[in-house]
């Protein structure tokens, strides 16, 4: 088996070599079926449209990605760190096109406080970043209100809300939290379950919000209708622009997958 210093030393090699990669790390406050159609989804229209994707469960809840989809991961990030599983051993190919990968298969809290095994998987993270050419985050914040690793706030942050009234409301908090945490630094914002004119009324209420009471400045990811063929085709096992290309949602994911493939070479996000 491949040690993890070999893993890490081409993993490094890539990153000086190639251009740097790009985190997207989500953090959702939407239901757990919405959110994982749109973390689906948007990373197999990214795959779909040239770039190497992974997706990374970063959460230690069964809210997860991959008990979502149910799938059973045989390596973990930790696993990495323990230097029990090789970096070439985690990432999993998932039919729609995107790789998968897990942070854990349960609790973080020996391994985030252990300094040398913290430092050991937030190596192990920046490895698998620089591997891929888009690297999806599923995140959720612990109880002091941070990410499991730091450098997944190194990227760019992106909350994910609805047009209801509880949603938005969490949505806020969560952007308060993380303020609180990292400083003042923009975060985007895309809305699911919204036509375009229902979502930029939300974005639009959130920003101002964020401006005056945060002095924090969110920017509009964009946004996906509501739409049966995303339900429709989770049950075939495929991603929406796969088994329905006309649907509403397909041109919307692929809209976002086209802004994020910009973002991932240089463009700021949102803009």
């Amino acid at each position: 088996m491949a040690s993890f210093e070999c893993d890490q030393a081409e993993g490094l090699r890539r990153m000086l070599a190639g251009p740097k990669p790009r985190i997207f790390t989500f953090l959702s406050a939407a239901p757990v079926a919405d959110k994982s159609a749109m973390l689906v989804n948007l990373s197999a229209s990214l795959a779909l449209s040239g770039s190497d994707v992974v997706l990374l469960d970063a959460c230690t809840s069964a809210d997860g990605i991959t008990r979502r989809m149910g799938v059973d991961m045989q390596a973990t990030l930790l696993d990495v760190a323990r230097q029990q599983r090789a970096l070439d051993q985690v990432v999993q190919a998932m039919p729609q096109g995107f790789g998968l990968a897990s942070l854990t298969s349960g609790s973080l809290h020996a391994a985030t406080h252990d300094a040398d095994q913290l430092r050991r998987l937030s190596n192990a993270f920046g490895v698998l970043a620089a591997q891929s050419d888009v690297l999806v985050v599923d995140a959720e914040l612990d109880a002091n209100d941070n990410f499991a690793i730091p450098g997944m706030a190194s990227g760019d942050i992106v909350i994910q809300v609805t047009p209801g009234a509880a949603s938005i409301k969490q949505a806020y908090s969560l952007i308060k939290r993380l303020n609180a945490q990292l400083g003042r630094r923009p975060f985007g914002i895309l809305v699911t379950g919204a036509d375009e004119r229902e979502a930029e009324v939300v974005y639009q209420n959130m920003a101002q919000a964020a401006s005056r009471y945060l002095a924090v400045q969110l920017h509009a990811v964009g946004s996906v209708p509501s739409d049966d063929h995303l339900t429709r085709a989770a049950r075939l096992g495929r991603a929406v622009v796969d088994a329905f290309p006309m649907a509403g949602a397909s041109v919307a994911f692929r809209r976002l997958a086209e802004r994020f493939a910009l973002s991932a070479h240089g463009a700021r996000l949102g803009a």
